[in-house]
């Protein structure tokens, strides 16, 4: 979806903002030498698209009389559209289609959510959490976000302007709507959500990703939840009979997770073996019997069957002492 991708970019801009930071330590005349190459690379290239273009007319006929092909791609990497200077705010284009026409999903929320955190347009934010407890208050994103967003709060600095005071007004007067903060801390309401949902292994990793989010020193007691999760079998009629309750998707999203928020990439090592295990066909998990590990293994097969064997006692060759074998 591109919304996500541009939150990601948003979160991780693109390596060339990084080289412009660079750029700009340079000296006038170095940085005048380099624009002036990358100008004549894209002017290149675009008059290159440009001509190869202009070989096909309306007719679909090139002027060589050959059959229309494919028309160029001038930004086949998609690199410029990775050169936006305000992610966010292309984001919102595809955030403002997705409330007007589905506005009744979950995932619309979540977005609207997360960009709206990222502008710094908390109101806007705390619209998309009501709308994500009415849809689903048990959905762990909307346990996610519900915690999140008030300990955002919790972390922003007093008040100082008049827009700012009445902004913690509205929150503090909306806060009581939400029951499962009633008489709790935020880190109370996130033990009793993982009480009500200790067998959910995606409830289980909202829980302690927040866990590590409210109380940073907990990482290791947020990790050990996510790995002590139960993965219950479930009964099938199929073939296979009992499955593994946990589905892939799940497995994968939860191994994000322990790399990317934890930035724990033995834990991220434990759980893909674990899970090649649940999921043997999997080519992220890489299991055993997965296309990579069967590419691999029918190769080395391959390879033994075509092997040379042994060479036979020649006649030239010395004769063999049987007792000298023996002895060795």
């Amino acid at each position: 979806m591109p919304l996500r991708c541009y939150i990601k970019l948003y979160d991780a801009p693109t390596k060339s903002n990084e080289e412009d930071d660079e750029l700009s330590k340079l000296p006038a005349s170095q940085k005048k030498k380099l624009r002036q190459k990358q100008r004549k690379a894209e002017a290149r290239a675009k008059k290159e698209a440009e001509v190869k273009n202009e070989e096909t007319n309306v007719g679909g006929v090139s002027k060589s009389g050959k059959k229309q092909g494919k028309p160029v791609d001038p930004d086949p990497h998609g690199e410029k559209l990775l050169q936006t200077e305000d992610p966010l705010l292309e984001a919102g284009k595809y955030l403002k289609l997705l409330q007007k026409h589905s506005s009744d999903y979950l995932e619309t929320h979540l977005l609207s959510f997360e960009v709206n955190m990222r502008k710094q347009k908390i109101l806007l934010a705390l619209q998309a959490l009501k709308q994500l407890q009415r849809l689903d208050a048990e959905n762990p994103d909307s346990h996610r976000c519900l915690l999140r967003f008030f300990h955002k709060v919790a972390s922003r600095p007093a008040p100082a302007t008049d827009g700012e005071k009445l902004i913690l007004g509205v929150i503090e007067a909306e806060r009581p709507t939400f029951s499962q903060l009633h008489g709790k801390s935020l880190v109370e309401a996130n033990t009793v959500f993982l009480e009500q949902h200790k067998d959910s292994l995606m409830h289980r990793a909202a829980v302690a990703e927040l866990i590590y989010c409210l109380e940073p020193n907990k990482k290791g007691e947020a990790i050990k939840l996510i790995e002590e999760s139960p993965n219950n079998l479930v009964s099938g009629n199929g073939p296979l009979g009992s499955v593994s309750g946990w589905k892939l998707k799940d497995c994968v999203a939860v191994h994000k997770t322990l790399g990317a928020v934890f930035d724990d990439n033995d834990a991220a090592l434990r759980w893909k073996t674990r899970c090649a295990a649940y999921f043997p066909y999997s080519t992220y998990f890489e299991g055993p019997q997965c296309s990579i590990n069967a590419a691999n293994k029918d190769s080395k097969q391959a390879h033994t069957e075509n092997a040379l064997p042994p060479r036979p006692v020649g006649v030239g060759d010395a004769p063999v002492d049987p007792q000298a074998l023996a002895e060795r």
